[in-house]
């Protein structure tokens, strides 16, 4: 993350930049001089996973209560010397960083590649260099924070921005994390979590001044210098020839200092002794080799700045349009001109992109939305029109909008046309409007976001202007938000299910409502294991009811009309080129779906019973209602998914579902020193993709439950409440041995009938889809990491779409454009 190669270039070469300091000591001094200002640590949570699991076992699908033990102790050590922390969370991925997503997902595929043939050549976890964080370490950690206490927020955007500006607009005491993005961004401390003590609360402060100091730049250079590097906006090798050519000239080259380092000061020395000598003289696209690549190369430099916040190396009455993606792209700063700044949008959507007219040739350029900031699109045109459509043009700026006519109000209402789905969106338009300009809001101090420029000023901060800092509730988005444009057109529904969102207590329902579009990262699973399939497709039936409920239910079967929903799922084999285009699933539900107002906003014990109703549809496990009533909490919702497991897998066998519910018995009987000291025999890679497998399963889970109204409350879902991975793995090993239930249960007789009990439940359950489970009859292992059974069942989910025996087909999907229709995926 951050700038290539800025971190060990800080470490090695400017190590007086790094100062160890005391947040206790800080804190005393930030309160005597701000005596009502409680001192407030910004931290940037996805930065601190690796530090805060301490487990010494991460391979079998997470330690989950002493992971939440080690929260806690964070969290206290903070709270015991004044000291308020605000955790932040990436809560989407922003469009021009999806291929840096993608790049690191591939990476991770190769390391858990490596990960597996260790195992099975070792028969043990890897050491820590190769550790790999569990599955679902982010999503649960939010609700850990959250239960303990912490005011947890999920981003709107990439997180560095919002860390940055919440530290910045709220004189925080700092910033705790590990991105060297916090040294280019003019906002409060950066201090170091790989260097916290925290039993002294010491860390290294890495302090952006003194870096400038070293490098000759002033603070308002440091954008300019990241972009030139490289980040992860501006690939790396996009001015690989321009730093060439300034290290080529670099008098001041040390044999001491690493190539990487060399490049750093050489680039800074062009900008300190070249562009300072013609700013404001020239354009910065005068002075730079940019060309095709300017509008990136801008969009970089202001991503950097923070509201209120202006760069030098912008200059009024810059114009240039470019392409970018294919896309067109306005470079306007004119303020006389008043036109837009630059935004680019996703290149899968294939979205026109907010341009602007020249004054003189008046020429009228399509107009559309940044996808980060969701705002609304006043202007698609349909890329292949075979027929005229009705236009009208908007008083103040003359432009031309497609219009369609709405069949019930018998009004004509903007649309566009998705040019991947090929089908028209309506756009919702404030009924009244109080300016011509899009808006949209901060997630976390409510400010309006105005996309234009100040006529007295450069380039506004991150392409949006913000006129004032206000104090009001961050999710008082007042009539904004009704001119985002999203996959839903309820503004009160979408306002409801953002504010879920950014307060974390929700998993990926936003992003599916105002998107279209979510991902899920990489899970310990073995590429060469072909009888386990991935959880990406195991879980995508649940996924499709959850859009169906989303985004306005499938009718009569009528599933083609509506919207896919874009998914990046890491399996093997995926190459991540493009999205898995996925269609809402039908379901039937008693008296049919209600609709979101009543089945989140209503209190009534009938719609509190249909919500639970739609919760088991989404599993298809409607016929088991009153059983699954009568599991207490929360093993009912491990009951859940292990029904839903098994009827979906048929590899799954006797053994497995002993292992399952053994462990979570245990579980409750053990406390986190004995869960610490618990040891194993050797590790199972088939074992330990069954613990990643169930985990997957628990966010799946939260998904549902988020997405229906929370029939049942969060904590059910939540793994140390129901899973322990060391446990489960020591489980599997004695019940793939063969030993006894009591053996299992550790000789426990009140775990004993619960086990009985549990296991009906999912038995009877699994046997009205005609599943029936069965013992380990032999295990094939004969060739090297292929598992499964020498019966003459298939897999369940290969039974659907097999093609003419070719095995197991989940390894051999092809992701790329092509979209699921849900036949084809019906396991019932």
């Amino acid at each position: 993350m951050g700038v290539r190669g800025l971190q060990g270039f800080v470490k090695s070469t400017c190590p007086h930049v790094c100062t160890v300091v005391n947040l206790k000591e800080m804190a005393e001094h930030h309160l005597n001089r701000h005596p009502d200002c409680t001192p407030t640590i910004v931290v940037d949570a996805m930065c601190c996973l690796r530090y805060w699991y301490t487990p010494e076992s991460w391979i079998c699908g997470g330690q989950w209560q002493e992971y939440y033990a080690s929260l806690r102790d964070f969290v206290k050590t903070f709270a015991s010397v004044g000291i308020k922390l605000i955790f932040f969370f990436d809560g989407m991925v922003e469009q021009n960083k999806r291929e840096e997503w993608v790049k690191r997902r591939l990476k991770n595929n190769r390391e858990i590649s490596k990960i597996f043939h260790y195992i099975k050549s070792r028969r043990e976890q890897p050491g820590r260099n190769m550790f790999f964080i569990p599955s679902g370490l982010a999503i649960f950690t939010r609700f850990a924070l959250k239960a303990l206490g912490q005011e947890t927020l999920c981003s709107l955007q990439e997180a560095d921005y919002e860390v940055a500006s919440y530290g910045l607009q709220h004189n925080c005491l700092g910033i705790l994390g590990e991105d060297t993005d916090y040294l280019i961004y003019d906002t409060c401390p950066y201090f170091s979590i790989s260097d916290l003590c925290l039993e002294s609360l010491d860390t290294v402060m890495l302090c952006r001044e003194k870096l400038c100091e070293s490098l000759g730049l002033h603070v308002a250079d440091l954008p300019l210098l990241a972009c030139l590097l490289g980040n992860d906006i501006i690939p790396e090798g996009m001015f690989e020839s321009f730093r060439y050519k300034c290290l080529s000239s670099y008098t001041s080259s040390k044999e001491n200092f690493d190539k990487k380092g060399n490049v750093i000061l050489a680039v800074s020395d062009y900008i300190s002794k070249v562009l300072h000598l013609h700013q404001g003289e020239k354009k910065l696209e005068e002075m730079l080799p940019l060309g095709p690549n300017k509008a990136l190369f801008f969009k970089g430099v202001a991503s950097y700045l923070l509201p209120g916040q202006k760069s030098p190396w912008f200059f009024q009455k810059s114009k240039s349009v470019t392409m970018l993606d294919k896309q067109e792209i306005s470079m306007s700063s004119d303020p006389e001109s008043k036109r837009e700044v630059p935004i680019c949008t996703e290149p899968e959507s294939k979205q026109e992109v907010l341009t602007c007219a020249d004054p003189d040739s008046k020429e009228k350029l399509p107009i559309c939305a940044d996808p980060i900031l969701k705002e609304e699109v006043p202007i698609c045109a349909d890329p292949e029109p075979k027929q005229e459509v009705p236009k009208c043009a908007d008083s103040e700026s003359k432009k031309e909008v497609l219009m369609c006519i709405d069949p019930k109000s018998k009004k004509e209402v903007p649309m566009c046309v998705d040019a991947e789905s090929n089908q028209e969106i309506l756009m919702y338009i404030d009924p009244e409007p109080k300016q011509g300009i899009p808006i949209c809001t901060h997630p976390v101090i409510n400010q309006k976001l105005s996309v234009g420029t100040d006529p007295e000023l450069n380039l506004e901060a991150s392409m949006c202007v913000y006129p004032e800092v206000t104090q009001e509730d961050p999710m008082d988005m007042g009539p904004e938000i009704k001119e985002q444009v999203t996959m839903v057109s309820d503004p009160e529904i979408l306002k409801i299910a953002q504010m879920h969102h950014v307060h974390a207590e929700s998993y990926l329902v936003y992003n599916i409502m105002s998107s279209g579009e979510i991902e899920c990262s990489n899970t310990l699973e073995d590429e060469l294991d072909q009888a386990l399939p991935s959880q990406a497709f195991i879980y995508r039936p649940v996924r499709q009811r959850v859009y169906s409920i989303l985004l306005g239910g499938c009718q009569n079967g009528a599933s083609a009309t509506y919207p896919v929903v874009k998914e990046w799922f890491v399996y093997p084999g995926n190459p991540l080129r493009h999205p898995d285009l996925v269609r809402p699933l039908q379901m039937t539900i008693p008296g049919g779906m209600p609709s979101l107002k009543i089945l989140w906003l209503n209190e009534e014990p009938a719609v509190q019973a249909q919500r639970l109703d739609i919760f088991l549809s989404c599993f298809n496990l409607s016929s088991s209602r009153e059983e699954l009533q009568a599991v207490e909490s929360p093993l009912r919702a491990l009951c859940c998914l292990l029904i839903y497991l098994f009827i979906q897998v048929d590899t799954l066998c006797l053994e497995d579902l002993y292992a399952f519910i053994a462990q979570a018995l245990c579980l409750q009987g053990k406390s986190t020193a004995q869960l610490i000291n618990l040891q194993l025999e050797y590790i199972n890679p088939r074992a330990v993709q069954l613990g990643s497998l169930l985990v997957r399963g628990l966010t799946t889970l939260a998904l549902v439950n988020s997405a229906c109204g929370f029939p049942w409350e969060m904590n059910e879902f939540m793994p140390w409440n129901v899973f322990d991975g060391k446990l489960f793995h020591q489980k599997y090993l004695q019940s793939e041995k063969g030993y006894a239930v009591e053996v299992l249960l550790e000789q426990n007789r009140s775990w004993l009938t619960k086990f009985h009990n549990l296991k009906a439940v999912v038995c009877k359950a699994c046997m009205k889809e005609n599943r029936r489970i069965v013992g380990q009859t032999h295990w094939n292992s004969h060739h090297t990491g292929r598992w499964g059974r020498q019966s003459s069942s298939s897999h369940r989910m290969s039974s659907a779409y097999s093609r003419s025996g070719q095995g197991h087909p989940w390894r051999d999907q092809g992701p790329g454009k092509r979209q699921y229709e849900h036949d084809q995926w019906r396991r019932y």
